[in-house]
């Protein structure tokens, strides 16, 4: 199986606790095919939302692809996710009953099929951002110290 990454979602992780990680196909347009293997991709303001019983990623950008013509796609259209049937009822009562966010956190090709992993996020505060800032930053020195001791 090769997957080759196209974008990660930083922010999420920045912003959100990532509880659970699903993997989704996604219904792509011939020439936003061509765009997302050039990594033309910003997933940054990107969210999910159920509508339906259908999960559809919202805000993901995709570039128009350059030697397109008039069958172009819009860069910020609303692209349905392909889930089974148990993930998505898993999916809406968490959402519904819990406040988790879906957020896209990563966009990769596997076995030349695109697929978007979701995460079912909760919300982080100002406090526990900082915390983790402080945790990231504390072994970051450590691996550093470690490092130069070595030597």
């Amino acid at each position: 199986m090769g997957i080759k990454v196209i974008a990660n979602n930083k922010k999420a992780y920045h912003e959100y606790f990532v509880d659970e990680v699903f993997e989704a196909g996604l219904c792509l347009q011939g020439t936003e095919v061509k765009s997302v293997r050039m990594g033309q991709v910003s997933l940054k303001e990107a969210y999910c939302r159920i509508r339906n019983g259908e999960v559809f990623v919202e805000n993901m950008n995709i570039s128009p692809y350059e030697q397109g013509n008039r069958e172009n796609h819009d860069p910020l259209r609303v692209r349905k996710l392909l889930l089974n049937r148990i993930e998505i009822d898993k999916l809406t009562k968490k959402v519904d009953e819990r406040g988790f966010a879906l957020v896209p956190t990563r966009l990769y090709f596997k076995d030349s099929r695109a697929k978007l992993e979701i995460g079912l996020c909760r919300g982080k505060k100002l406090y526990d951002k900082r915390e983790t800032l402080k945790q990231k930053q504390a072994d970051r020195e450590a691996s550093r110290a470690v490092r130069d001791h070595s030597r």
